[in-house]
């Protein structure tokens, strides 16, 4: 058979990417070293709740094609959630700078470029930087995912999980830390050594070691990211009155210090999202694209628990309209149960340095459909701004591999100045929601009523750390009607601008937690829980 010919490779990869309904474009394939524009390569929007991996090494461009895939989404009305760990995001706020050199290159791939800005909203967890903060309870936080920020190994989170079962039983609040450790020091007190030994599997020497380990965490400053007021994640489904998608921006300048903590809550945040959207089925664009970036972080020395419910998580997430796309350097970043089902692929250059980077090169090309490219040589040659890519098209099959110079974003590819980003974050309409943190009277001060102790309010009295205004007495508390279901029939959720109301629906079970609870001793209780132990928050 005839070798083709570079414009032949071009038509063929050019007719792979032609849909029937909106997509994101990517740029213009390159073969044998030559740009043809009319060969757009870009993703459906009706396939990206079907999830996807943007890898490479470090200064290959994953931030700027991160940063162009989120403009077009907020074109499209879809609103998007990218987690900013160097601060570069800001950039969406900024308009971008036009120079002859820009005009080059983005003509030979065919884009017609003009500089805009996006809506982006600002958020930081538990304020930790600038933006509008983002809170979780303990109780809604869950055990799995706090186990794996505590370091517990699989004994010590079955031991946890009995924890918040007494507490769900008992509707003993755990909004903070200080709510936590309250109930595990009561019960390994006099007053409750009963109830610990109540609860069979939990002895009080683990109880110590989950303690000690809670201690840790707040001498490192962690206990600033739970409370309330709760954040509802309804709130990352909102569009701007244009019509276009809001860009919500977390920022993360102290990832390199607790790296677990702040990636375990942005899974927190995709489990939320899982309990509380409705079924949508195949809709023509998805609700939301959420972007986990520093993904091999959620895996290193996970429990078996913590790893299936990730797994469960992405698999049916996508019925709820949400596309989930992991960030990272090499597809072997990520186990095989997920990247399995990461049907939209753009991978930029890999370096091959070390044996254990040409092993990896060699992998990475393995998991590529066939092709009429030398993957190892393009994985290897692609210069930045360009990438290899592979996407699922609307009939569910893979797009010819196509190496492709990326568009460029419309926005400055950099950090925008502060003031610009204060001024959005000081607009926001959701500050005056969530700016200020609210300590009700929660687990602690009913254990504290419960001894006597002077200056224990009543339960329900909210005391504001700073500032006046309302308080939301029922922000972050959990849901302790009907265990195993997701409240009363009808109850609609809240909703961002434009976002229809839905309805609730039962929970799923959860096998992993009903066998925690079987293995130590709880039997014939389910608790109402989801996937990762989070709990569902009344609304």
């Amino acid at each position: 058979m005839a070798e083709k010919s570079a414009a032949e490779r071009a038509e063929n990869i050019r007719t792979g990417y032609v849909f029937d309904g909106d997509s994101v474009r990517l740029g213009a394939a390159v073969v044998e070293g030559e740009v043809f524009p009319e060969a757009a390569v870009g993703l459906p929007l009706r396939m990206m709740n079907r999830h996807g991996l943007i890898a490479g090494a470090t200064g290959t461009g994953k931030t700027i094609t991160l940063q162009l895939i989120a403009e077009q989404l907020s074109e499209a009305g879809v609103p998007t959630f990218l987690a900013d760990i160097k601060g570069d995001l800001t950039g969406l706020s900024t308009p971008g700078e036009g120079s002859e050199k820009l005009t080059v290159r983005t003509s030979s791939v065919g884009m017609d470029w003009s500089p805009t800005t996006f809506p982006v909203e600002y958020f930081s967890l538990g304020g930790a930087g600038t933006g509008v903060p983002i809170r979780a309870t303990v109780t809604s936080f869950g055990p799995l995912l706090l186990a794996r920020v505590l370091g517990l190994n699989e004994t010590q989170e079955a031991s946890l999980m009995l924890v918040f079962h007494y507490a769900d039983q008992r509707d003993l609040e755990l909004d903070d830390l200080k709510d936590l450790r309250a109930v595990i020091q009561h019960l390994t007190s006099d007053e409750g050594k009963d109830e610990l030994a109540d609860l069979g599997g939990l002895s009080k020497a683990t109880a110590g070691v989950i303690l000690r380990s809670l201690v840790g965490l707040e001498t490192q400053g962690g206990d600033q990211f739970f409370g309330t007021p709760e954040f509802d994640t309804a709130e990352l489904l909102r569009t701007a009155e244009d019509g276009r998608g809001i860009i919500s921006c977390l920022e993360l300048p102290a990832l390199l210090r607790q790296p677990l903590l702040f990636s375990t809550f942005l899974i927190w945040l995709l489990a939320d999202l899982f309990e509380e959207l409705p079924e949508v089925g195949d809709a023509e664009k998805p609700e939301l694209v959420f972007f986990l970036d520093e993904a091999h972080l959620l895996f290193e020395d996970a429990s078996k628990a913590f790893m299936d419910s990730i797994t469960t998580t992405v698999r049916l997430i996508r019925s709820k309209g949400v596309g989930v796309f992991f960030i990272t350097q090499t597809p072997q970043d990520l186990p095989a149960e997920v990247l399995g089902q990461l049907a939209n692929r753009v991978q930029h250059a890999l370096r091959a340095f070390t044996p254990d980077d040409a092993k990896a090169l060699k992998a990475t090309a393995s998991t590529f459909p066939l092709s009429d490219y030398d993957l190892e040589e393009a994985l290897t040659s692609a210069g930045t701004g360009e990438a290899i890519v592979t996407v699922m098209n609307e009939r569910g099959a893979p797009t010819p591999v196509a190496w492709t110079r990326l568009w460029s974003p419309r926005t400055h590819m950099g950090a925008s100045e502060d003031t610009v980003v204060e001024q959005a974050v000081a607009g926001s309409s959701l500050l005056e929601k969530y700016g200020t943190a609210v300590d009700r009277a929660s687990a602690r001060e009913k254990l504290d009523g419960a001894a006597g102790a002077p200056g224990s309010g009543p339960a329900g009295q909210d005391r504001r750390e700073e500032g006046t205004g309302p308080s939301e007495p029922d922000s972050g508390r959990a849901d302790t009607e009907g265990m195993g279901t997701r409240g009363s029939s009808g109850q609609a959720r809240r909703t961002g601008a434009g976002r229809r109301p839905s309805t609730s629906t039962r929970r799923q079970d959860n096998p992993l937690m009903d066998m925690a609870v079987q293995v130590a001793g709880v039997l014939g209780k389910e608790l109402a829980r989801g996937l990762f132990g989070t709990r569902r928050r009344r609304r």
